[in-house]
């Protein structure tokens, strides 16, 4: 059995990332997420955790540096993985939401981090 989400570091994640972006939006996905809400172990895992940031400050930046910054800010021993980072801007998030399997399952079955975040 894989221990629960490490909620107290995704709170610092979240942290070190609004410090840098304002964030619209933050889900989290992926493995870890599926095995919390009851998923069978019998499945294709796929990637331990998906981070889906939205913000308006990544227009004009590049996706690569967007990505490779938010990547670098996660903890993966923290968390027991790395994640899978998306960062898009909020016309970006709405295409990609409808695309991107990865980016669709975050949104419909994943946690939204901000709304988890204390005030």
């Amino acid at each position: 059995m894989e221990p629960a989400l490490n909620r107290r570091e995704l709170r610092r994640y979240l942290d070190r990332v609004g410090d840098r972006w304002p964030i619209e939006r933050a889900r989290l996905g992926g493995a870890r997420v599926a095995d919390e809400q009851g998923a069978l172990p019998q499945r294709e895992r796929g990637p331990e955790y998906v981070v889906i940031l939205v913000s308006p400050a990544y227009e004009g930046m590049p996706w690569l540096e967007r990505v490779y910054h938010a990547g670098a800010l996660w903890d993966a021993l923290e968390m027991g993985a790395p994640a899978e980072v998306h960062c898009y801007t909020p016309s970006e998030f709405e295409r990609k939401r409808t695309s991107l399997r990865a980016v669709r399952e975050a949104v419909e079955a994943g946690i939204d981090l901000l709304a988890e975040a204390p005030a």
